[in-house]
């Protein structure tokens, strides 16, 4: 529960409501950021930052900084001179010396100030105001994960409607292939990103590389994921009917999509599942476009025949 409350403050005070809680106007003298995941950081006397974010680890702060947040570690000030201070499951020591120009905020921790210490501001909990932006933020965050899924279930129908063919040719390369195509879905995932990245060294190749990487290759994914999801959904829908698949799949998109979806959420199990429907989807579909261009024809299932009038 800490862990979870702990990423949730971070989220909110890396999205700019720090300020807001802190009711802090001060600025630092320094433009860099500074950022330990998994470990602990120091900021030496005389070093100057604007904002030092720790996950994981203690901070060791004798120099000067806008905005310091450690999140389930401790927080050590000597001499230093900061504007806001923030600890989520840990404690924050303000050593003699030490000016904090704004407030001294924590989450499920403690603040301690040395008599030799200046602190502006409060030393308060900030906990019940991030327990009401939760209320807020959370049925917000519920409603845009439905208008996600609603989104993918839309883009999913019109590639049902447009791409069937290669839709169908994309789930036989899954159903019948799925070493080449799973090998494809490793090879695009390191080897794509590294040419995108060579591509931005160059001066006439950086616009290609930034849309490559930032557009391409995104859609590519998202499209593969759609494709490993109807495949799930053809996959269910052909274990309870023996009929011949429907010539365009606008029940198995809706299928799979909003079982793929719903099993992405589980913890572990389902990212997992997620992520390797994804790696085929995403190789069934460099797959068929590599053999596109190498005219090899890939297979497909055919469409139902079309009914014939009564006598």
């Amino acid at each position: 529960m800490n862990r979870i409350l702990g990423l949730l403050v971070t989220g909110l005070l890396l999205l700019g409501l720090a300020p807001a809680v802190l009711a802090a106007d001060g600025t630092s003298d320094g433009d860099r950021i500074l950022v330990s995941v998994n470990g602990s950081l120091e900021l030496a006397s005389g070093d100057a930052v604007e904002l030092v974010v720790v996950v994981n680890g203690d901070a060791q702060i004798d120099g000067s900084a806008g905005t310091v947040v450690v999140v389930n570690g401790d927080a050590v000030f000597s001499g230093a001179q900061v504007d806001n201070v923030v600890v989520v499951n840990g404690t924050a020591t303000i050593g003699a010396g030490t000016v904090v120009s704004g407030d001294v905020g924590t989450v499920n921790g403690t603040a301690t100030v040395d008599p030799g210490a200046t602190v502006t501001g409060r030393v308060r909990d900030l906990g019940p105001e991030f327990a009401a932006l939760g209320v807020i933020l959370i049925p917000a965050l519920l409603l845009f994960v439905i208008g996600a899924a609603l989104v993918t279930v839309i883009v999913a129908l019109f590639l049902a409607a447009l791409a069937a063919r290669q839709i169908r040719a994309a789930e036989w390369l899954i159903s019948n292939q799925p070493g080449p195509s799973l090998l494809f879905g490793f090879l695009g995932m390191f080897i794509l990103p590294i040419i995108g990245i060579l591509a931005l060294i160059t001066v006439i190749g950086a616009p290609i590389g930034l849309l490559f990487l930032f557009f391409v290759l995104p859609t590519v994914a998202y499209f593969g994921w759609i494709v490993a999801a109807i495949w799930v959904g053809d996959w269910i829908l052909g274990r309870m009917s023996s009929g011949r698949q429907a010539e365009r799949p606008y029940l198995a998109a809706v299928i799979g999509v909003v079982l793929l979806g719903a099993l992405g959420i589980v913890p572990v199990v389902g990212p997992l599942a997620s992520f390797v429907a994804s790696l085929f989807g995403f190789g069934a579909l460099l797959l068929l476009g590599w053999r596109t261009f190498r005219n090899e024809p890939v297979p497909a299932p055919a469409a139902p025949p079309a009914a014939q009038p009564a006598a």
